[in-house]
């Protein structure tokens, strides 16, 4: 006889209910299962279609399943980039009353991919590298608020298209511990250590396997993990001291921080008794700069790369037509309606769930320096996006990385303003 099933949600989606957990996930029928790339891990795992969108499904322990979805939330909380925790199921049992494995379910992330898929696909050999950095950021970031996560790896982390690079979020926060008062310095670099030799581990499977560029060295490439780290916490956390008369420093430490996607919501700053020394130091360091600004000027919600790359575009909007001058968000309201939208609506139905918008954006103004450097003329952004369309978007979903120049307005603006707007489109 089988008995009822325990959910704990904050949202309970009914839908759940519909599906088959009186089987052991290993036997789903394949009607109910999504086919989705996925990496390496400790439990089953497998994706199911739920009410319009994709869901991960791990067979666990009760009390893991009930400590990482709390873990998950807590995350959540502190902006942290992982996968969104939908519920925990226990109590399950199968036709017969047999007790059936208790499942933590996640929502996928959309757009993402584990780092085995992205090496099934053609990618520049620096890939490897470029996946260790957005871990690196990642973990700072989470060393920052006091996570300890005990198992970082490739695995446990899944990876967005961020204009050229690429965002990291965590999946498992299985082993992780939250510390109220902080990480030591030991703990943060044991973090550090079991990352370079998972990420060495990983990276050596895939040379076994023939799917690693030859040129890479996957220990050197494990190493980055660790520079990358010490580089980014020194420039987020490290004091810095210099004489009064340079206190010019201080804006450009700030600037710096935001150069790298972090804005500083407090900043202690001392001087010594003579008074000619000026010592600083950040104390509270909040990632997601661009960001936020991004979101705030024009509802787009976007990763921090792509987010720069769709500020720049709006700044060069603002400069061509000579509206440096006008209110900040008169113009991000004009340039979403005039060319990021007109952009968004030209992609072909079918094409649309390829990538994310702002990536798609992003793509096609790497794509429109490509053609007016080989054409030695600016090509018009119509041209381009029908261009990008046709020779990339329909062949491939590789990433871009070259900066292009300002896009311009696909149609006449609505006010008419701008008279000579064809001769720059």
């Amino acid at each position: 006889m089988r008995s009822s099933l325990n959910i704990t949600s904050a949202t309970v989606d009914p839908a759940l209910l519909d599906l088959p957990w009186e089987l052991p996930l290993e036997l789903w029928p394949e009607d109910q299962i999504a086919v989705l790339p996925k990496g390496i891990s400790r439990h089953l795992v497998r994706f199911a279609n739920l009410s319009g969108y994709v869901i991960a499904i791990k067979e666990t322990s009760a009390e893991l399943a009930r400590r990482e979805y709390e873990m998950l939330r807590t995350l959540q909380r502190h902006d942290i980039p992982c996968v969104d925790p939908v519920a925990v199921i226990t109590n399950r049992t199968d036709e017969d009353g047999n007790a059936l494995d208790p499942v933590l379910v996640t929502r996928h992330l959309k757009f993402s991919l584990p780092y085995r898929a992205l090496y099934s696909q053609t990618l520049r050999p620096d890939t490897a590298t470029r996946l260790v950095d957005a871990l690196a950021v990642l973990l700072v970031r989470l060393h920052i608020i006091g996570f300890f996560w005990g198992d970082v790896s490739l695995s446990n982390t899944l990876f967005r298209r961020d204009a050229g690079a690429f965002a990291a979020y965590l999946v498992d926060a299985e082993t992780g511990q939250l510390y109220e008062g902080g990480l030591s310095n030991g703990q943060r670099e044991n973090d550090l250590e079991i990352a370079r030799v998972n990420i060495a581990g990983e990276l050596l499977d895939l040379d076994a396997g023939g799917r690693l560029d030859e040129n890479l060295d996957p220990v050197e490439v494990s190493n980055g993990i660790v520079s990358k780290y010490r580089q980014l916490w020194k420039e987020l956390t490290g004091a810095e001291s210099f004489d009064q008369s340079e206190r010019w420093r201080i804006n450009e430490r700030v600037q710096r921080l935001n150069d790298l996607g972090f804005d500083i919501e407090e900043l202690a700053i001392r001087t010594d008794d003579s008074g000619t020394k000026v010592r600083i130091q950040p104390k509270v360091v909040d990632a997601g700069h661009h960001s936020r600004r991004l979101l705030r000027l024009t509802g787009l919600d976007a990763q921090e790369n792509q987010a720069r790359r769709l500020l720049n575009d709006l700044d060069s909007y603002a400069a061509t037509f000579e509206k440096d001058a006008l209110d900040e968000e008169m113009v991000a309201h004009e340039w979403l309606a005039q060319v990021f939208e007109p952009v968004i609506r030209a992609i072909p139905r079918d094409l649309k769930g390829k990538l994310e918008p702002a990536e798609m954006f992003h793509q096609l103004l790497d794509h429109r320096w490509y053609m007016s450097q080989n054409e030695s003329r600016q090509v018009p952004l119509a041209e381009a996006v029908s261009s990008y369309v046709q020779n990339v978007l329909k062949n491939r979903r590789d990433e871009a990385t070259v900066i292009a120049p300002p896009t311009d307005v696909i149609a006449v603006p609505a006010n008419g303003a701008e008279e000579d707007w064809r001769s720059k489109v």
